[in-house]
């Protein structure tokens, strides 16, 4: 619910409290309540959402560079095979070629660690990016029998009838609940 539509709400129920009905202005006060919970859990469900692709991304850039890492830990290998070949034939240049093969075994070294550290980087933003749409899908419930609730209690009004209103209490409370259940599980 976007806070043009709480406010829309607030404002029909601050119209039907100057009716000077008890009943009416109960549930009026109901009205604006749910309506600002829902408006409060659809923002933080718009941020979980967000904050659920951002780091979905950063898992998949961060997977995309230890795929290169890697490549570059390959292309080091190789390099370091064919230069301890080249270091064993008799010549001029095999202290060269052997020295070459070492700083390609100490070059490997950093970029595994590089690769490795990517890596662990992209299980962290996946394991956020996974805790963020399960709280998104929690909010998104929530402010679904919150955004019920407001309805069912606009019927209560036109109706006259307490069991509407009791309903929509239930399903706030029930938004409420799903609402903390989003952090807390």
């Amino acid at each position: 619910m976007s806070v043009f539509e709480a406010n829309e709400h607030r404002e029909h129920a601050e119209h039907a409290a100057h009716a000077n009905d008890p009943f009416v202005t109960l549930v009026s006060i109901t009205i604006a309540g749910l309506a600002v919970a829902a408006a409060l859990v659809g923002s933080l469900e718009t941020v979980e959402n967000g904050k659920a692709i951002t780091s979905a991304s950063q898992a998949v850039l961060s997977q995309d560079q230890a795929t290169d890492a890697w490549n570059e830990y390959q292309a080091d290998s190789l390099k370091k095979h064919l230069y301890g070949i080249a270091a064993d034939q008799p010549g001029p240049n095999a202290a060269r070629y052997k020295k070459a093969a070492a700083d390609a075994v100490s070059k490997q070294a950093d970029v595994q660690a590089r690769a490795k550290a990517l890596e662990d980087r992209r299980e962290k933003l996946t394991a956020v990016s996974e805790a963020a749409e399960k709280r998104h899908h929690w909010l998104t419930a929530a402010s679904a029998l919150l955004e019920i609730g407001i309805g069912i209690s606009s019927v209560s009004i036109i109706t006259r009838q307490r069991l509407f209103w009791y309903a929509a209490m239930a399903l706030g409370v029930g938004g409420l609940v799903l609402f903390a259940a989003a952090f807390l599980g």
